[in-house]
């Protein structure tokens, strides 16, 4: 009996870290490899298949000055590609961004590249703040109004150097830059769990063979 409870135990065990494996894996190659996240463009503005949640908010977006760029696709290593929506106020030196979230709302960031290397970002939904001074700030405003969030946007702005081509390819090379510079920072700090979940579990399979070799 004994022998059946220890291989029902090994086998929860085994289950368990393939669970944490599959749900982690891609998390923990983005700590480790956050320049191979590919970005392309899409679609150009005129038609790009903006899906119907956004479409209120891009609304919003073209009556605060906005225009519409273009669409571009991000995709980590070994994930389907994510569609991101993108505007451009050039007067302001902001790129406007829109994309479904994890459960499918609506969100919007507001992006502005800085000179020499940087950039300033205001998200409307949940994210931890980062700023390194005169390099790179970072967060979010949960709950408010496309409007209250562009100014809070600007406000960040002061005392940096906005630079750019506020074009759909300015965009686009914009977030291929994030990926490859001061974005691997925050990257990594979001995707720490991830990554220590996925030693545990590698922990626990190799546990499991290398003792059922030692018996």
């Amino acid at each position: 009996m004994n022998v059946f409870v220890q291989l029902g135990t090994a086998l929860v065990g085994l289950g368990l870290a393939v669970t944490l494996l599959v749900l982690n894996y891609w998390r923990a190659l983005l700590y480790l490899f956050p320049a191979r996240v590919r970005v392309e463009p899409d679609a150009p503005g005129d038609r790009m298949d903006l899906p119907s949640e956004l479409e209120p908010t891009a609304g919003q977006l073209q009556a605060l000055g906005f225009l519409p760029l273009g669409s571009h696709e991000e995709k980590p290593l070994f994930r389907r590609a994510s569609f991101s929506y993108d505007y451009a106020h050039p007067g302001e030196r902001v790129f406007a961004t829109l994309h479904l979230g994890p459960n499918g709302t609506p969100r919007l960031y507001f992006l502005t590249p800085l000179a020499p290397e940087g950039f300033v970002i205001t998200a409307g939904y949940k994210r931890p703040a980062l700023d390194i001074p005169g390099r790179y700030r970072s967060g979010g405003l949960e709950d408010v109004p496309p409007e209250r969030l562009f100014r809070a946007h600007l406000k960040r702005l002061e005392g940096v150097t906005p630079t750019g081509d506020f074009t759909w390819e300015g965009r686009v090379e914009a977030g291929r830059s994030w990926y490859r510079g001061l974005g691997q920072k925050e990257l990594r700090r979001q995707n720490l769990p991830g990554l220590l979940w996925t030693v545990a579990a590698l922990a626990i399979v190799a546990s499991a063979f290398l003792g059922g070799r030692a018996r």
